[in-house]
Formats: C-alpha cells, sequence, structure tokens
C-alpha cells in the first residue's frame, strides 16, 4: 500500500506551506492516519516538509504519544513481522484538531482515533 496518494500528500503541503504553520494558535485536523498492523504504533499526520519529515502525533506504543516530526521515508522503509508494513487507514476522517487529539491521547496514554 501506497503511504501517500497524491490527494492526501498536497493536503500535508498545503499545511506546511500555509503562513500560521507551527505559529501559536495554529491546530490542524490530522489529515492521515498510520498504523502498525501488528502493533500500537499509531502516527496522526498534519504536514509534510520538503525534507521529508511529517508532523503530528506520535504514539510507538509505549504509553507516551507526543507531537513530533516522523519521516516518511523511515515510515515507508519499515518492516514488521510477518513482512508486514506500516499501513494507512484508508476510514480515517479527522473529527478534531491535532490539540485535541493530543490532549485525548496525553490523558488515555494512547491515541484514539
Amino acid at each position: 500500500m501506497k503511504l501517500l496518494t497524491k490527494e492526501i500528500h498536497d493536503k500535508l503541503r498545503k499545511n506546511a506551506l500555509d503562513p500560521q504553520c507551527g505559529k501559536e494558535g495554529w491546530d490542524p485536523k490530522p489529515v492521515v492516519k498510520f498504523f502498525s498492523p501488528v502493533g500500537a504504533a499509531t502516527w496522526l499526520i498534519t504536514e509534510l516538509h520538503d525534507d521529508g519529515a511529517m508532523f503530528g502525533l506520535c504514539d510507538l506504543g509505549m504509553g507516551e504519544p507526543e507531537l513530533g516530526y516522523v519521516s516518511l521515508d523511515e515510515l515507508a522503509t519499515v518492516t514488521l513481522p510477518f513482512g508486514l508494513k506500516i499501513e494507512r487507514d484508508l476510514y480515517f476522517t479527522a473529527n478534531k484538531t491535532l490539540g485535541k487529539y493530543a490532549e485525548e491521547a496525553r490523558q488515555e496514554r494512547r491515541i484514539v482515533a
């Protein structure tokens, strides 16, 4: 499975190029959700930068979800048990902002999406 479609790529780039991006009060909805099919790792991503760094809520399944960056290339090359790969949630539609997901994740100690 391709991690990013052209449509998702374009939305992530649009967010990264938004003049408000990174400024206080800027809190977009996640565009895409990635997950490990054999573990609890989950990522909710809002933007993609020129260098392939994606920003969002990252949870490696250890009870400490945090806002930060993850490399698109690294996610695409991860090989999991049974030859599985990181997947994109085909049915994910954000119903709140990244900040709200992060607040909820800190309370639950995992991403709930």
